[in-house]
């Protein structure tokens, strides 16, 4: 028996490939430093948690609707609403487990053999293993650090044609921490607008930016909350990875095809989940304000250490938690220095090649992780540069 040909054409996540290497260096006896991971190491706010014992205290133990829970529905709808200065309703909204099917199911809703897709180079890789798992055809948009790795808008038109089907947007931005500025935001809006192309706009880091205005949202021109499938969650705001949910706001047009597609894969959301989530978007926000300034703070000093290193140059992210370091100066391929930084100074991190082509040459550090740590991180990787010096 063979797998399915289609299976050839999916990938994965290197972060827990790396992950794996890591624990296993960790049973040696090792002390590794978790950089590989884009997880904040925060617990989840307090409220939140108790939000969900009472819910199982309570019975919400048992199916609930596809679509979500009316109420959390309506929380998100409001807080959509209010954070991006659009009206959308809860008939809109589409509660999942996780951030990742908003990415699939709309995808599987949407895409035909040969349809193209245009998405950040480098970018999360699952945008690109969908694209090819459904068939259609991944066009890159290169990601410059010259630009601030913001999209280049002329290479943008020239990748449009009559068989894009969607454009992929990510503000702030994994694995770089760019954030595309408004104006340009509105650019693309101005370039897409009146074609048949839809925009998945994976918002998913859009409370973790350090600038003094709020990234902006694709929804927010006039005219594309019709064309837009705004991607959001609880995972990287509220510290809540392990919780598994996650929402996309959509043209109601394409809510009753994503709750086909949860029947068939998921049934629903956990409903003691959905009962805390709405605790997380109503409660009090002091853990969310706080966890950005403590990420400002790493931020600042991590990449400050990090452009001691010799090889190494890293500017400041605008958003996420994620320091995408240039070490082409070092002489040594971004993936074969991720591997010589883990087994030789015991820091895990990523390869940006596995990104995309265009990473090729940066390492992604997260800095989800204490400053003690991170610190001492960068004093490793130091220590060891003599031998690429």
């Amino acid at each position: 028996m063979k797998l399915a040909e289609r299976m050839n054409r999916i990938e994965v996540e290197s972060a827990f490939d790396v992950l794996v290497k890591a624990r296993e260096q960790e049973a040696a006896g090792q002390n590794v430093i978790h950089l590989e991971i884009g997880e904040p190491d925060f617990d989840t706010p307090r409220h939140i948690v108790e939000a969900a014992t009472r819910a199982l205290d309570e019975g919400w133990t048992h199916y609930g609707p596809a679509q979500g829970l009316p109420e959390l529905r309506e929380a998100v709808a409001a807080y959509i609403s209010r954070t991006r200065g659009v009206q959308v309703g809860p008939q809109q909204v589409c509660i999942v487990p996780g951030g990742k099917p908003i990415i699939f199911f709309p995808m599987l809703a949407l895409l035909e053999p040969a349809d193209e897709v245009l998405y950040p180079d480098p970018g999360f890789p699952i945008y690109r293993s969908m694209i090819r798992f459904l068939g259609a055809k991944p066009v890159p948009i290169p990601l410059i650090e010259e630009r601030g790795f913001a999209l280049d808008l002329n290479l943008l038109r020239d990748r449009l044609t009559n068989r894009t089907k969607m454009v992929i947007l990510n503000s702030p931005q994994n694995p770089t921490g760019g954030v595309v500025p408004g104006d340009q935001i509105t650019q693309i809006a101005e370039l897409i607008r009146d074609r048949d192309v839809i925009v998945l706009s994976d918002e998913i880091y859009s409370r973790i930016y350090y600038g003094p205005q709020p990234p902006a949202s694709i929804a927010s021109v006039p005219g594309m909350i019709e064309r837009t499938i705004i991607l959001d969650g609880f995972s990287k705001t509220y510290a809540m990875t392990g919780w598994r949910l996650g929402y996309g706001v959509m043209p109601e047009w394409l809510v009753d095809a994503v709750n086909k597609l949860m029947i068939n894969s998921n049934s629903c959301a956990a409903s003691f989940t959905q009962r805390a989530a709405i605790e997380a978007l109503n409660g009090p926000q002091t853990d969310v304000d706080r966890m950005v300034v403590e990420f400002r703070r790493r931020r600042d000093a991590f990449c400050a250490a990090l452009n001691q290193i010799p090889g190494f140059h890293c500017g400041l992210p605008g958003g996420a938690f994620y320091a995408f370091a240039n070490v082409r100066e070092t002489g040594i391929p971004s993936k074969k220095l991720a591997d010589l930084l883990l087994k030789e100074a015991s820091v895990a991190s990523l390869d940006g090649g596995s990104f995309g082509e265009y990473g090729n040459g940066y390492l992604r550090l997260s800095y989800a992780n204490s400053l003690e740590n991170l610190l001492e991180a960068a004093r490793r990787m130091r220590q060891l540069s003599g031998s690429w010096a």
